[in-house]
């Protein structure tokens, strides 16, 4: 009966190597086993383990060449002349695939396609799978495709993902177990980017962040102090008021005169004096020459206004031809005012 109920496992490594072990501390408690096998069900062939492996000193698996399609192992006593267990399988159903090979990530748009080599041997009983996740997953989300191609949809462009593949051997029709290779090694992508990790992608926005920052306070200090230049310039202006530059306000000094003071002053005074007789004021026109001016202008005025003239009365001393005068004057007609004050008195002189 101990016979059959013996637990073990059983590794085909890629029709390599084959590895049988068994709980060494459970079944045989304080105990020391041998190992043997044989390939092909011939008996006389049978083999002593080559390379054992050990659980706390004692031997709990073998380690063998696969030779055949059909293996027959036996446990036996430390001196092999007891038999305690043993079984008979086919080797092929136990295989546990190598890792994939030249694995290539193919990112475009939100779809990722993932490639690997094909093996020599047993493509039809193999799967390739893809899992992955990105930072925001706690778990990783799997696809599983047919050897040795499988693509999958709907990735962020802005997120950062771990992708890690493998190949699986088919069950039941190829494999009474399901094993799967060991992992390739972890790989991190972003939008068609290879990253050294997903931690690249954190420090890069970390940096990104930092350097907006950096250049948003700069931009505020310049406009600072910008606001404060003007400010300042103001302040200096009201307490220290420029004082002209005589370059500037006597420019024909030192352009014409070459700063020649006394040449300057000398052309200045001369030049004065012309100006001073360009606005001299007109000579006086005589009495008479007045009086024929406005005896012409008085005709061309319109026929109500009347021009009276007092010249030449000055030998005539009547009060009343002075009042007659007076009263012309206020009914809005034009006088002449030449020599009047021979005609009237002071008095009347001073009314007017």
């Amino acid at each position: 009966g101990q016979k059959d109920v013996i637990s073990t496992t059983i590794i085909n490594f890629n029709n390599e190597k084959m590895q049988i072990t068994w709980a060494a501390r459970e079944l045989f408690p304080g105990k020391n086993v041998s190992f043997y096998y044989t390939f092909e069900g011939k008996q006389k062939d049978w083999k002593i383990c080559p390379t054992y492996l050990l659980t706390h000193g004692y031997n709990s698996g073998c380690l063998f060449k696969k030779e055949g399609h059909t293996l027959a192992f036996s446990i036996k006593n430390s001196n092999g002349s007891e038999e305690l267990f043993s079984k008979q399988l086919k080797s092929d159903f136990y295989i546990k695939p190598n890792r994939p090979e030249n694995v290539t990530f193919f990112w475009k748009d939100d779809t990722v396609t993932v490639t690997c080599k094909k093996p020599e041997k047993g493509v039809r009983c193999l799967s390739l799978e893809l899992q992955y996740k990105s930072k925001f997953d706690k778990e990783w989300q799997s696809r599983t495709s047919k050897c040795c191609r499988v693509e999958d949809q709907g990735f962020d462009p802005r997120k950062c993902y771990s992708f890690r593949v493998r190949l699986k051997r088919l069950v039941p029709f190829c494999n009474v177990v399901d094993y799967s290779s060991d992992w390739e090694a972890e790989t991190f992508w972003m939008n068609s980017t290879l990253l050294d990790s997903c931690d690249d992608d954190i420090n890069t926005q970390s940096n990104t962040v930092i350097l907006s920052i950096c250049l948003m306070a700069v931009l505020l200090m310049i406009f600072i102090l910008f606001i404060l230049l003007c400010k300042w310039q103001r302040v200096q202006k009201s307490v220290m008021p420029t004082i002209p530059d005589p370059k500037y306000i006597f420019a024909d000094l030192f352009n014409d005169h070459n700063g020649n003071f006394q040449e300057w002053i000398d052309k200045t005074n001369h030049a004065m004096a012309q100006t001073k007789l360009e606005y001299e004021d007109p000579e006086c026109i005589i009495e008479e020459e007045s009086q024929q001016t406005d005896k012409k202008k008085s005709d061309k005025q319109e026929p109500r206004e009347k021009i009276f003239s007092f010249s030449g009365a000055a030998g005539n001393n009547s009060p009343k031809r002075a009042q007659n005068a007076f009263l012309m004057l206020t009914s809005n007609n034009t006088v002449s005012f030449a020599g009047l004050h021979n005609v009237v008195n002071d008095d009347m002189y001073v009314m007017l």
